[in-house]
């Protein structure tokens, strides 16, 4: 049974779902609780913290944890709040003024997840962005990996890749990377930056005084590669990948300004694992699904939001990475603006001076970093005819560039890009750039209407209001006791 609406005795307070357990729905909680709302946190992951804070209790070396004091206290608050992690959001709905999410709690492949609905007067939708590596021959052998992933593995399990690991790609994410393996225990034999000295200087240097914020991170960062003697070189990337059935080696290439490999200047370098990283893409769907207004081209697009994180949808606001990727600082900004707008709060309201400052600030700086490490076209300049782009399906560069003139949805039936079990959020932008290159006119990867997998079986007994497996729990904000247990047993 769905419970909905205040219980006997109790204030009408505004019930808050927040779904991503990262910094910026993290920040979410924290203002909507303190704004006085009753609020429901789903997060997928199997513990809270995101992308950014990614640990493991008993093995994360604190070293590579960046704002552990605020994760801590963000996490302290939470004891007031209803948590659900390992909640897959499969159905999520915004109309006549209330948001109704459906989603199934549960290891992503376990046969007894619970069912789970919520019903709230308003959502903040905070579910972040995930890892861009732009395809370039050879990536798919074993030893490949984005920047994220490698980072994530040094971070929580304190495993490395590789024991000679080349870290290349665009933007600064790259050096904490870098570093994290270093601290590990990779060698890693370089960085390689994408980006010339004339695009970063136009990013960076304009105003320095605006980078207050920012220069200790860098200097740690400087720090750590001049300590583990990893060089950086800016204006170069992998261009090919070297193996047979693992990498053991990289094919390092000079880039031009739009990031066409320069002849000549081609040399192989051993190692073998590459950790590639250009950028980062907004995960749209629960957004597009709820019917929030999304802009953009394909260099990037984002949830559309007015100054208090509002969306084109009644009761749905938006926060983090899906409103354009300028890190963890602009992240917790938005987050903590849209949990307290969501709770009925005013931007008057004192507590939101600090955040309104930082997200200006923090603006200004994703406008930079779009400038200095912006994904340039002539990357495709790298890619062989036979270079697999869609990895799930296997598809080619060349049978996607001969079907582009063909209606999107033409060419994804015809050539399966896009539709294995990923949807496209791993080779979308590149075969829309391919498309686009070819001739074609892209319509854009990111309306996507999967949201999660899910087995009919859970669909129907969340329906019928029966167990998946062992039980099932359909609850709203307000029954939090009795549903947290019912959402515990069946994982034990």
């Amino acid at each position: 049974m769905t419970v909905g609406g205040a219980g006997a005795g109790e204030s009408a307070a505004r019930r808050v779902a927040i779904l991503g357990g990262g910094p910026a729905g993290l920040a979410a909680a924290q203002a909507a609780l303190a704004a006085g709302a009753r609020v429901t946190l789903l997060d997928e992951g199997g513990r809270l913290g995101g992308q950014y804070w990614r640990h493991h209790e008993q093995l994360t070396d604190r070293r590579l944890q960046h704002g552990w004091a605020r994760f801590e206290r963000l996490r302290g608050v939470l004891d007031r709040a209803e948590v659900h992690t390992g909640a897959s959001v499969w159905s999520a709905e915004a109309s006549d003024g209330a948001v109704r999410l459906r989603a199934v709690v549960g290891p992503a492949d376990a046969a007894g997840r619970t069912a789970l609905e919520v019903e709230a007067d308003a959502v903040v939708v905070a579910t972040g962005a995930h890892d861009l590596a732009l395809p370039v021959p050879g990536w798919t052998l074993p030893g490949v990996t984005t920047a994220g992933a490698a980072q994530a593995l040094a971070k929580r399990d304190g495993v490395t890749v590789g024991r000679r690991t080349i870290v290349s790609g665009a933007g600064p994410f790259l050096l904490p990377v870098a570093q994290s393996l270093a601290i590990a225990g990779a060698e890693v034999v370089g960085v390689h930056e994408a980006s010339r000295l004339g695009g970063l200087a136009a990013g960076w240097l304009p105003r320095p005084w605006q980078l207050a914020g920012k220069a200790g991170e860098l200097v740690e960062y400087v720090g750590a590669l001049a300590r583990h003697r990893i060089p950086y070189r800016i204006g170069s990337g992998v261009v090919r990948v070297l193996g047979t059935d693992r990498v053991e080696g990289v094919v390092i290439a000079a880039l031009d300004a739009e990031w066409r490999p320069i002849p000549g200047t081609e040399r192989e370098i051993a190692c073998d694992s590459v950790a590639l990283g250009h950028g980062f893409t907004p995960r749209l769907e629960v957004a597009i699904s709820l019917g929030a207004a999304i802009e953009g081209d394909r260099r990037g697009r984002f949830v559309v939001v007015d100054d208090a994180q509002r969306t084109s949808a009644a009761g749905v606001y938006a926060a983090g990475e899906i409103t354009g990727i300028g890190g963890a600082d602009a992240a917790l900004a938005e987050g903590a603006v849209a949990g307290f707008m969501a709770a009925g709060g005013s931007l008057d309201d004192d507590r939101m001076r600090g955040p309104l400052a930082v997200r200006r600030r923090m603006r200004a700086f994703a406008a930079r970093l779009e400038r200095a490490h912006g994904i340039r076209p002539g990357w495709t300049s790298w890619l062989a005819d036979d270079t697999v782009v869609c990895r799930c399906e296997n598809v080619t560069r060349r049978t996607i560039a001969d079907r582009a003139d063909a209606p999107l949805r033409a060419m994804k039936l015809a050539t399966r890009a896009g539709l294995g079990a990923c949807q496209g959020r791993t080779c979308g932008r590149a075969v829309e750039a391919i498309v686009a290159e070819a001739g074609g006119a892209p319509e854009g990867f990111d309306r996507r209407p999967v949201l999660a997998p899910v087995r009919l079986g859970e669909v129907a007994a969340l329906g019928q209001g029966n167990g998946v497996g062992a039980a099932a729990a359909a609850i709203s904000i307000d029954d939090r006791a009795e549903s947290t247990v019912a959402a515990a047993e069946p994982r034990q």
